[in-house]
């Protein structure tokens, strides 16, 4: 392998290039991927279901078909995916104990894409069960740990998969989202991650096992990418994104390009004045506002135009606590047909009203969680749970605000770090824009990234 390509802090973009260059064989990157897993991973327990054997049959693909000429967007690219996606022949058993060694005899659309695209996979990346929580810790496979800090949450319940981008183990991954398990994640472990418009991503072949996985795309739920840049946030988005094939003969896919080229052309919304954010997450956004109007950015602090942030978390965490209990065996819900019905309701009217607001700005910036990497935490019952912010206790679900923001109307949310607060922990920003622009918010993210220096920093012991 080319000595200049060190792959551990190379990015997905960087890697397919020199693949496609001849400088580096889809093996080698093979090679150097199981060498870097197997290295780091053991304390951190990231990335717990390995494919090593299919994956390096699929390498030895990718370099014959690079040797043929052929070119794909991810052509001999190491990545995992998040253990909860189906792929034929590994478990998918969302972190369930009950369902210990259940496996799928068929991919997901979205992993079906990453293939098709010449992606090596690797294997699958750790959660929680039920994708239910912040952190990564279930009874078949363990917790997982914050490279940062491994007494702390990487987040969830994506948490293996920006664990493992952290670490440098791969330079791309898939996670989903319905509660801010793809940008709290990210948030945590100081990493790029894309909360995909709602309907962008076909979420076909993702449920839990009892379930038939045609019927799963329900409010709420979606699929994105997570990377160490925000260039690779696109790359990853546009292999996965658009109809599945059902749709597929009715649909097309045309997203708007970003609505700027310069952060001094944006006009931005900045929502931190809430109880519910420490000032180690709130700080660092608050500055970043103060970057971008020095640079000519339009930024507001407050609009009439703002949503009813505490409104629509009661409507969403009803909602969202009917959906995330139907995976639970037993479980029940009192939410009634009416409710639910009621809940459609307010989601359109709620989709109306970023609309207005949308008009007026381009994105909106908010805390993606209100604290970095926390503790790990074993008490089950949230009612127990609190978080100290600002010195003062507050409910752990309370936290459900904040990925809310964006999870509630589906719009795309693209998660960048900021850098580390004092006691060495990640933080980032949320990055809110109109439904079906996550090409404006990803853009954004790259150019603070590549203007303001907001770069994915890396854990000090693996520098």
């Amino acid at each position: 392998m080319d000595k200049a390509i060190d792959y551990p802090s190379a990015t997905a973009g960087e890697l397919a290039a020199a693949l496609a260059a001849r400088q580096v064989s889809a093996v080698e990157l093979f090679e150097a991927a199981v060498a870097t897993i197997e290295a780091r991973d053991g304390p951190i327990n990231a990335i717990v279901v390995r494919d090593f054997d299919r994956a390096h049959e699929a390498a030895k693909a990718a370099d014959a078909a690079l040797a043929r000429g052929e070119r794909a967007p991810l052509l001999g690219v190491p990545m995992t995916v998040k253990e909860a996606f189906r792929m034929a022949g590994l478990p998918a058993t969302w972190g369930i104990a009950e369902y210990k060694g259940w496996t799928p005899t068929a991919d997901a659309v979205v992993v079906q894409r990453l293939k098709a695209a010449g992606a090596v996979i690797l294997g699958k990346s750790n959660i929680q069960p039920f994708l239910g929580d912040w952190q990564s810790n279930n009874p078949i496979y363990g917790r997982t740990c914050n490279p940062y800090d491994l007494t702390r949450v990487p987040g969830g319940s994506s948490g293996g998969s920006a664990a493992a981008l952290a670490a440098g183990m791969v330079p791309l991954e898939l996670g989903s989202d319905i509660g801010g398990s793809v940008r709290v994640p990210a948030h945590m472990c100081g990493v790029f991650g894309h909360k995909a418009s709602f309907g962008l991503v076909p979420g076909r072949d993702f449920a839990a096992p009892p379930f038939d996985a045609e019927a799963q795309d329900v409010e709420f739920g979606v699929y994105g990418p997570l990377a160490r840049t925000a260039a690779d946030l696109e790359l990853g988005l546009r292999v996965v994104a658009g109809p599945s094939e059902d749709d597929w003969v009715g649909y097309r896919l045309a997203l708007p390009p970003p609505r700027h080229k310069a952060l001094k052309d944006f006009r931005v919304l900045v929502i931190t004045e809430h109880p519910l954010v420490d000032g180690a997450v709130r700080g660092p956004i608050e500055t970043l506002a103060d970057e971008l109007a020095a640079l000519g950015a339009k930024v507001a602090r407050q609009s009439p135009l703002a949503p009813d942030i505490l409104a629509d978390h009661r409507r969403y965490q009803a909602m969202l606590g009917a959906i995330n209990r139907r995976s639970v065996p037993g479980a029940t819900t009192t939410l009634t047909s009416f409710d639910w019905m009621n809940g459609l309701d307010d989601i359109v009217a709620a989709r109306a009203k970023w609309r207005a607001l949308f008009a007026a700005f381009d994105v909106v910036l908010a805390p993606p969680f209100g604290v970095p990497a926390y503790p790990h935490q074993d008490e089950t019952d949230w009612s127990k749970r609190t978080f100290e912010i600002n010195g003062a206790a507050t409910p752990y679900g309370a936290q459900l605000s904040w990925p809310g923001i964006a999870g509630y109307p589906g719009l795309p949310s693209t998660c960048a770090p900021l850098g580390l607060t004092a006691g060495g922990l990640p933080t980032g920003v949320q990055i809110i824009g109109p439904r079906f622009e996550d090409f404006t918010t990803i853009a954004f993210a790259a150019l603070i990234e590549r203007d303001l220096g907001k770069t994915a920093p890396t854990p000090p012991g693996l520098k």
